[in-house]
């Protein structure tokens, strides 16, 4: 009796709502690529869906798990076979020599496995269900490349924002060191005040420098995953999307039918249980027929006649008696690997109840912090505008001076790093939740 397995039995208490989302949650996300309302993200996400070489073995996996499944159905059918021979005899006779002559073959056989309890159903219909897994799995494949792709798509444009931030403050820092540069051939400032300028502008240059090589290192990831040689080539994109409207998370119960890697853990579990069935049908009898018949002659010509035909059909019974444990040993295994799957499902589905409470919390956290930042990048601008006056004046001397352009491209580049922490958090949870691309 095959066990009422139910997606819901994770060993613990599932909530009603999410701990860490706000209001309702009627649905899930659907088509989340195009909610950042971006078509170069879009004509990413779909080329890498086209031409990525691990989504291509994800689905070469699942035509094999199919034909698998065709290959553990077989035995519900009668096997025929069909042989034609011919021997060439040579004999000899005492006082008469040797005489050479050929015999002519055709042979059938018919084999057929009554299914009486089931057994090669089961196993049949548990190779199906673990193709329904690899399906799973590919979908699941899927959704993690779109995830990647949109991932690194942001991580890029970020990497590009912050390179023209510190192109600026590099400009900006060049006209200061001009500035001491004069003061100090007038000898307004000492030659430290030089020092400590001409320090602070190779710095930043030394930023610009780390932050090209991060966007090379980042477009040629994006490229492997677009299928395409990575070369390198630069990708013409311009400023992060705004993020999407907060979503209906759905409810934790739905996530349990919706992520493909619970569904493809679930569909393992219901095939190792009906492995478990089919093995212990192994111990009761087996009926077959068997069927068998064919032509010999030396004439090729009487294969064909009917009349020369001999054929014979069998029908037997076996009953398994001892195996030295075979069968036993067959059941015991298919029951370890039940309860390996039924504790990695429960840990699955734990892990995914984390991802999305993780997500939903986490988006609360970087909003407070992208809104405290963007407070911080207008303060930081208006101190710096105040600061060079200031050192013009003579009220401040040159390390408040520097210290406000420091603050300035800090402020402005943690601000796009949270930023895009935001857009990729969201992603995070679209793919926590299952959404389709």
């Amino acid at each position: 009796m095959l066990p009422q397995r139910q997606a819901q039995e994770v060993g613990t208490a599932i909530p009603a709502q999410w701990t860490a989302g706000q209001g309702s949650n009627p649905a899930a996300p659907d088509q989340w690529v195009d909610a950042f309302g971006d078509a170069h993200l879009r004509a990413l996400v779909d080329h890498a869906l086209a031409n990525n070489y691990e989504l291509k073995s994800a689905s070469a996996r699942v035509d094999a798990a199919i034909a698998q499944a065709r290959i553990d159905g077989s035995g519900r059918w009668p096997q025929l076979f069909f042989t034609a021979d011919h021997e060439q005899v040579k004999i000899r006779e005492a006082g008469f020599g040797a005489s050479r002559f050929g015999v002519f073959e055709a042979l059938f056989g018919l084999s057929w496995e009554l299914d009486v309890w089931g057994r090669i159903r089961d196993f049949r219909q548990a190779s199906l269900l673990e193709a329904d897994a690899m399906a799973a799995d590919y979908y699941g494949a899927r959704l993690s490349l779109a995830a990647r792709v949109a991932q690194s798509y942001f991580e890029l444009v970020e990497a590009k924002l912050q390179a023209a931030v510190i192109e600026q403050s590099i400009e900006d820092r060049t006209i200061i060191a001009n500035l001491v540069r004069g003061r100090f051939q007038h000898g307004l400032v000492r030659g430290l005040d030089l020092r400590l300028a001409l320090t602070d502008l190779a710095n930043a240059e030394a930023q610009l420098k780390q932050i090209n090589n991060s966007i090379q290192t980042i477009t040629r990831r994006l490229e492997i995953l677009l299928g395409n040689y990575p070369m390198g080539k630069e990708l013409n994109v311009s400023s992060l999307p705004p993020l999407p409207a907060q979503i209906p998370a759905g409810l934790p119960s739905q996530l349990l039918e919706r992520r493909p890697d619970l569904v493809a853990v679930f569909s393992r579990l219901q095939a190792a249980d009906l492995r478990v069935a089919s093995s212990e049908k192994l111990r009761l009898p087996r009926i077959t027929l068997t069927a068998a018949g064919g032509t010999r002659s030396s004439d090729l010509t009487e294969l064909i006649d009917p009349r020369a035909a001999a054929w014979n059909v069998f029908a037997g019974l076996m009953q398994p008696l001892f195996t030295g444990g075979r069968i036993q040993g067959e059941i015991l295994r298919n029951q370890a690997r039940v309860e390996e799957v039924l504790n990695f499902y429960k840990n699955t589905a734990l892990n995914a109840f984390r991802e999305v409470e993780q997500a939903l919390a986490a988006e609360e956290w970087l909003r407070q912090q992208e809104a405290s930042l963007r407070k911080a990048v207008e303060q930081t601008e208006a101190s710096q505008a105040l600061a060079i006056y200031s050192y013009r004046n003579g009220l401040i001397g040159i390390l408040t001076l520097l210290d406000s352009y420091r603050s300035t491209l800090s402020a402005q580049s943690a601000y796009l790093s949270v930023t895009r922490q935001l857009l990729s958090n969201r992603i995070n949870l679209y793919l926590a939740l299952g959404g389709n691309v």
